[in-house]
C-alpha cells in the first residue's frame, strides 16, 4: 500500500480550482481525489466538501446505491442548513437522472420516487434561501418538469388482473 502525500495548506485554493476544472471535464474521480486531499488538510473546508459531494454525484453510474450513501455521508459536514437541504435534493435528483439513463425495467418508477424525494428538500431550502438565490426553485422546477414529462411519455395504465380459466 502507498502512503498518501499531504498537500500544503497554501496549495488548497489552487487544488480546489483544479477539482472544479476536473468536474467540468467530466473526470469526477480526479475531482473527488483532490477534494479528499484538501479535506485531509482542512476537514471543515466547505468548498471542498461541496465539490466532493458534487463529484460523487457526477460519478453516479453502476453503483448507484453506494454513490448515494457516500454523497449522503458528506451532508452532515456541511455547516449551512440551507446547503444541507439543497444538496440533499441534488443527490436525489441526480440519482433519479442516473436511473433514467440506465433505462432498465422499472427505471421510470424508481426515478419518479427519487424526484419526489428531492422536491421536499428543495422546498426546505427555498424557505431558508439567501435573498436573490433561486437555485432551489430552479431545481424543484426541473424535477417537476421531469415528472410531468415522464407522465406524458409513459402514462401509468392500470390493468386489471384477470385469472386465466382452464
Amino acid at each position: 500500500m502507498y502512503s498518501l502525500k499531504p498537500i500544503t495548506a497554501a496549495g488548497i485554493p489552487a487544488a480546489l480550482q483544479k477539482a472544479e476544472r476536473y468536474r467540468l471535464l467530466n473526470d469526477s474521480a480526479a475531482a473527488e481525489s483532490i477534494c479528499l486531499d484538501v479535506i485531509e488538510v482542512d476537514p471543515r473546508n466547505q468548498q471542498a466538501l461541496t465539490t466532493l459531494l458534487l463529484a460523487i454525484t457526477d460519478g453516479f453510474g453502476d453503483k448507484l446505491a453506494e454513490g448515494v450513501a457516500r454523497a449522503r455521508e458528506v451532508l452532515p459536514r456541511l455547516e449551512d442548513q440551507y446547503k444541507r437541504h439543497y444538496y440533499a435534493g441534488i443527490i436525489c435528483e441526480r440519482r433519479a437522472i442516473a436511473q433514467l439513463r440506465r433505462g432498465a425495467a422499472g427505471a421510470r418508477d424508481v426515478a419518479d420516487g427519487w424526484l419526489l424525494e428531492a422536491m421536499p428538500h428543495y422546498e426546505a431550502a427555498e424557505r431558508m434561501r439567501p435573498a436573490g438565490n433561486d437555485e432551489s426553485i430552479l431545481r424543484w422546477n426541473a424535477c417537476a418538469r421531469l415528472l410531468n414529462l415522464n407522465k406524458r411519455l409513459h402514462p401509468h395504465v392500470k390493468e386489471e388482473f384477470v385469472p386465466m380459466l382452464e
